[in-house]
């Protein structure tokens, strides 16, 4: 009888491991047999290279600036070498400088996030000046042909809203919504593209999971509830900006970052199920939910939520895809850190713990087309400080781009991350994502060699 239950058990995990196998497979292309010497694009394609205000203007007093300055339990700083923002690439005052760095890359459009912070310092209080000198960039940017993007949270709120329990608490997202709407009063007459919130998953798992971001808290159940609360408050703006004068003109999206997560050991059934829970909680929850309003996360032990909102189902005119790499992550038997990600010796890898995965952008296009509306891809990017993967990378996964759209896939546009380097948040100076390489002691921007790659794509001379 032993013998008998021994082999069906033998034969049900054989059976489960197959059908992973073939129903997720880890897709994987023959670079050597790929041209990506000849990369084409239509003609309508958008251009564009991309911010965000905290890490590259600086000088900011909010929950980010307030991190910085301190460190976790165990007396580690919170930022790589206890490094802070200060005025980062100190865009704030060389914007005009950087408008001629966007032209000189050939895009057509710029994304970038007004500061909460320094627009509204107190709950009373809007800073007119610090709305005009975005109008004053908004214009010289139009002026130089060049369509603002602009995204209204980018990790990002000022210290007064982060003591109210910011995104912790339902109630708190009507506070964001005034200030969304706010700026969308100043600036919808001349922005037509409207980001509402960058990476709503990453806020939750790297403020409430890992710790790695502010309010650096470890509780599975509560990063659940913010993740929860950071959709809905993308669906509240986007109806209420609906709602207002040239609500109906502009084209408002969520910025949502994919990453694949997948077994290290294909044959290891605990590899399987952990890779499906991470995908379940950072990928499928909100995916889902703006497909059919329903969120939920069920994973038994660290978090469990169920909640309905019928207008999550036509809340995007597009969605905003940032894409990077994939993980494999190892099983490990511990509550507080139930895995491992783990580097196989073939990956090429870049500056940040990722690895140079071409195929998963097109995977990631592929997945999230699901929600039937146009996808812009608005971030993607290497950190490369010795610029020796930047030009491959770009290719490869440009190369991905347009394999989608050939192959039908709705994909309108491309954002480099990013224009230039800047504050990495955990990581601080150190990742060099920028096309332009940035000299933090004097501010001397410089056009990396291996960002012509992305010059020559634009203008369709590879």
């Amino acid at each position: 009888m032993i013998l008998k239950i021994s082999f069906y058990a033998i034969v049900l995990y054989l059976s489960v491991i197959v059908y992973c196998h073939l129903q997720y497979p880890e897709l994987r292309w023959n670079w050597e047999n790929i041209s990506t010497d000849k990369i084409l694009f239509p003609s309508t394609f958008i251009w564009g290279t991309a911010t965000a205000a905290h890490q590259v203007e600086g000088n900011c007093v909010n929950n980010w600036s307030e991190f910085e300055k301190g460190s976790k339990d165990d007396g580690q700083p919170n930022i790589k070498d206890n490094q802070q923002s200060g005025i980062a690439s100190d865009h704030w005052n060389r914007y005009p400088e950087d408008i001629k760095l966007i032209k000189e890359l050939g895009v057509s459009h710029y994304r970038f996030s007004v500061e909460w912070s320094k627009i509204q310092p107190a709950q009373d209080t809007f800073n007119q000046d610090a709305l005009d000198h975005y109008s004053r960039m908004i214009d010289m940017l139009l002026e130089n042909n060049i369509t603002p993007v602009l995204t209204l949270h980018h990790f990002t709120h000022p210290l007064w809203f982060d003591k109210l329990g910011a995104f912790e608490k339902e109630e708190n997202i009507s506070i964001f919504i005034s200030f969304c709407e706010k700026v969308f009063h100043e600036y919808s007459h001349k922005v037509e593209y409207w980001c509402t919130i960058n990476e709503p998953a990453v806020v939750a798992t790297q403020g409430y999971f890992s710790g790695m971001f502010p309010p650096g808290k470890k509780d599975s159940q509560l990063s659940a509830e913010v993740l929860k609360n950071l959709l809905d408050a993308h669906v509240q703006v986007y109806h209420s900006l609906k709602k207002m004068e040239n609500g109906p003109k502009v084209k408002i999206g969520l910025v949502k970052n994919i990453n694949q997560f997948e077994p290290w050991r294909r044959w290891h059934i605990l590899d399987w199920i952990i890779s499906k829970a991470v995908n379940h909680f950072f990928n499928d929850s909100a995916i889902d939910y703006l497909r059919t309003g329903i969120f939920k996360i069920r994973i038994p032990g660290l978090a469990w939520i169920y909640h309905e909102n019928p207008n999550a189902t036509n809340s995007m005119d597009y969605f905003g895809l940032n894409y990077y790499s994939h993980n494999h992550l190892k099983f490990q038997l511990s509550l507080k850190e139930p895995f491992t990600m783990e580097f196989r010796d073939e990956d090429t890898m870049t500056d940040m713990p990722y690895t140079i995965y071409g195929e998963g952008l097109y995977r990631a296009i592929e997945s999230v087309s699901a929600l039937d509306v146009p996808i812009m891809i608005t971030e993607n990017g290497i950190a490369d400080a010795e610029d020796s993967r930047r030009e491959l990378y770009i290719k490869r996964y440009l190369y991905a781009v347009s394999k989608a759209i050939k192959d039908g896939y709705d994909v309108i546009g491309y954002f480099y991350w990013s224009l230039m380097d800047n504050f990495e948040w955990a990581f601080g100076d150190d990742m060099k994502f920028g096309l332009f390489s940035v000299d933090f002691e004097t501010q001397e921007r410089s056009l990396r060699d291996g960002s012509k790659a992305y010059i020559q794509i634009v203008k369709n001379e590879n």
